[in-house]
């Protein structure tokens, strides 16, 4: 069963490489995995079970109805209008500042593809104005999804402190320097990447979608309106104001679809039709992306492909240095899933660190920022899906962006934590 379910995984990347259909190729490939312990309807069930992951995709389905918003009432383009008068075609600072502004929200925030909805809704259509390719837009905002490395309350940390037997601000000052070189490497190499391929400003919208219109006058508030749900929703995380509780994703989306329809003085039953019509198309494309993602995952894990890779590194100990960095990006490149991993990893592996030679805190965060990295590269992984819906491109096209920064931070992140 592993040996078949490693020729499916390779068929499967390659059908992605090419280009076909990803929600086809990830069902069926995730199928083809149950059938082969001989329960195909047992990939049915996973796909339900998928369906059932109501807090990811209410999140989704929000952000991606926002935009829907913004668009029907022309305050992206105001917004847009305004940057790209302010900054031009300057895609080689807006490739790293996208990367660095996701990195930075995450912080406040525990979900990857929920930042990358929140930050992408807003800045990938800026970045495509502004002449930036879509993939090289949508691998911008994947690329800094594990900010929240930085964040003494993500219970990622705090599992890398019970391990140590130190506290989460312990860990973050530990790996703080070694994220942020790690950000900074991931961000200038993509933007390097961006300006080799000539992707930083070649990019010409097809005709009469381009939302950079000079001839426009830019009306300020609207212009503001597509990014007061993240400002508000970062302001209630950062608890600044005493009293006001942290707010969901989604909640901050409608409230801004409200306070749109009050500022463009719009027809307000326009406006609800055109959220749901929104929810619609979300659910259609982006989420039908992650359960079909989820299936493919399910069905790695039906055959224990997932379960025979952890032990393979916990089997060597010799190589544990190496495993908790390497090991941990490739798993959770092949899942899409970066917290799965890292949990999986520190759980079985990095509680014997002290018996390989090895501070757990070290390994305890490389293992966090592989998994963050590993996620980032993943074409699986839902920021990424979520960027996909963004960009209308196949998430295959991110990974390719961001290898060759990913791979050069995983190895100076090694160097940092585990040999300096």
């Amino acid at each position: 069963m592993i040996i078949g379910g490693a020729i499916i995984l390779v068929i499967a990347i390659y059908l992605l490489i090419k280009k076909h259909e990803p929600r086809m190729v990830l069902f069926l490939s995730g199928l083809a995995m149950f059938t082969l312990i001989g329960d195909p309807m047992a990939g049915f069930y996973a796909f339900s079970k998928s369906m059932k992951q109501y807090q990811l995709f209410e999140t989704i389905v929000a952000v991606i109805s926002f935009a829907t918003v913004m668009k029907a009432t022309e305050c992206d383009k105001h917004l847009i209008t305004l940057l790209s008068k302010k900054l031009g075609n300057s895609g080689l600072i807006l490739i790293p500042a996208t990367t660095l502004i996701t990195f930075f929200v995450m912080i406040s925030m525990d979900s990857a593809s929920g930042t990358a909805a929140a930050v992408g809704s807003v800045l990938i259509p800026i970045l495509m104005s502004a002449g930036v390719h879509p993939a090289t837009a949508g691998a911008a905002v994947v690329a800094g999804t594990y900010g929240g490395m930085l964040n003494p309350g993500n219970p990622l940390n705090a599992i890398v402190g019970e391990i140590a037997k130190t506290s989460t601000v312990a860990i973050v000052s530990n790996h703080i320097t070694t994220v942020l070189v790690a950000v900074v490497i991931v961000a200038g190499a993509l933007t390097a990447s961006a300006y080799l391929r000539k992707e930083h400003k070649a990019y010409v919208p097809e005709a009469g979608k381009s939302m950079n219109n000079p001839d426009v006058h830019v009306n300020i508030v609207k212009a503001l309106l597509p990014i007061f749900p993240l400002v508000l929703l970062m302001v209630t995380h950062s608890h600044l104001i005493p009293g006001i509780k942290s707010m969901e994703i989604s909640h901050t989306m409608f409230i801004g679809s409200i306070v749109a329809a009050v500022v463009t003085r719009q027809n307000p039953s326009h406006i609800t039709k055109t959220l749901f019509h929104g929810m619609g198309e979300a659910f259609g494309s982006v989420c039908g992306l992650v359960i079909c993602a989820m299936v493919f995952v399910s069905g790695m894990e039906v055959i224990g492909m997932i379960k025979v890779l952890i032990n393979a590194m916990i089997a060597n100990p010799d190589v544990a240095k190496v495993s908790a960095s390497v090991g941990t990006l490739l798993l959770s490149v092949i899942t899409g899933s970066g917290n799965a991993a890292i949990i999986a990893f520190n759980q079985s592996v990095t509680i014997h660190a002290a018996q390989f030679g090895v501070d757990p805190m070290n390994m305890g965060s490389m293992t966090t920022l592989a998994g963050g990295l590993g996620r980032a590269l993943s074409p699986i992984s839902a920021a990424a899906i979520v960027c996909a819906g963004f960009t209308n491109m196949n998430p295959m096209e991110f990974t390719k962006r961001n290898l060759p920064g990913v791979v050069i931070a995983c190895i100076v992140s090694t160097y940092l934590l585990m040999y300096r």
